[in-house]
């Protein structure tokens, strides 16, 4: 039996599991303002990733950066469901919040508005 497959799929889930909650106190602490670091993380990680040889360490700094380049979107979305309620606002950096209108959605697609506001429309 191989298991490197199962192995990557374990790494990934894990490096996913890492990330999801380095976002939410990235967010908590320093707002959206390190999203430059994600990006130097996620870049220097894929690029490692093509000169490394061994199919684990490649595969984990692939992932890792991969992750990273995903975790900038997430951290502005985060900021979106701090605005939301959805989660604690830090009472340090107050004045970093704007209201959101209940119909907004963190849709990109939508250029910030619900399904349903949208439809209400036509």
């Amino acid at each position: 039996m191989y298991f490197t497959g199962i192995t990557i799929a374990i790494m990934t889930f894990l490096t996913i599991g890492f990330w999801h909650p380095i976002v939410i106190k990235t967010e908590y602490y320093w707002g959206t303002r390190p999203w430059t670091v994600y990006l130097l993380v996620g870049v220097a990680c894929c690029a490692g990733a093509l000169f490394i040889e061994n199919v684990y360490l490649s595969s984990f700094l692939g992932v890792f950066g991969a992750s990273a380049l995903w975790g900038i979107g997430e951290l502005f979305s985060q900021k979106k469901r701090v605005e939301k309620g959805w989660f604690p606002k830090n009472p340090k950096r107050l004045g970093d919040y704007q209201a959101i209108d209940k119909n907004e959605t963190l849709c990109p697609l939508h250029h910030g508005r619900s399904k349903y506001a949208i439809d209400d429309e036509d």
